[in-house]
């Protein structure tokens, strides 16, 4: 698996990629929006970082996690965020336009096709089924991203306690996810602020 250029050990720092314009940046999202079955997380990750270098891991990291905490679907908010990043208010709306445009169009369709299959027995163990692959995409995507938090201010044994206790605290107590974010989230906060304090 080949890094981003902004990562390549050794390489001589130069401009950084980045969309070359609203089309490229329209295009992106919309092609990124519709492999998203089943995990969009994983597919996120794999084109802005690994594909196009448009953010290191660090930084997909530090986003995805201001992204899960606003209100609305996380890769929403990451494309407004990247497509601000680059071309403002226009670059937001944009990318926007891009994530849900095309995905729209992709599920009204396929609730007709629901509705006239719904009952039937193969469709729903195939649905079921899915899951088990959305799981694997999430959990391969976390793992991939695991070597980033090396770089967070607060270690990499404090991060896995605190990623071992969400992981308690959602899968298996099943507490409101607001609390885990308010509870564990604060935590995570006081902890980086008083690390880059030292």
């Amino acid at each position: 698996m080949s890094l981003p250029p902004a990562e390549a050990p050794g390489a001589a720092p130069g401009p950084r990629p980045q969309p070359n314009s609203l089309t490229d940046l329209f295009v992106s999202f919309t092609l990124l929006a519709l492999q998203g079955f089943g995990g969009v997380l994983a597919v996120v990750q794999r084109e802005l970082v690994e594909k196009k270098g448009w953010m290191t891991r660090e930084e997909f990291v530090e986003e995805w996690a201001v992204a899960q905490i606003m209100p609305g679907p996380n890769v929403v908010n990451l494309a407004l965020m990247i497509g601000g990043r680059y071309f403002g208010l226009r670059g937001a709306m944009v990318a926007l336009a891009g994530m849900l445009t095309a995905p729209l169009l992709v599920v009204l369709a396929l609730a007709l096709i629901y509705a006239r299959f719904a009952e039937n027995a193969q469709v729903a163990g195939a649905l079921r089924g899915m899951g088990a692959v959305a799981a694997g995409l999430i959990t391969a995507t976390g793992l991939k991203l695991l070597p980033a938090l090396r770089k967070s201010p607060m270690g990499l044994p404090a991060c896995i306690a605190l990623c071992v206790l969400t992981f308690v605290a959602v899968a298996l107590l099943r507490l409101p996810l607001v609390y885990v974010l308010l509870g564990l989230g604060g935590v995570a906060c006081a902890l980086t602020w008083r690390k880059l304090r030292a």
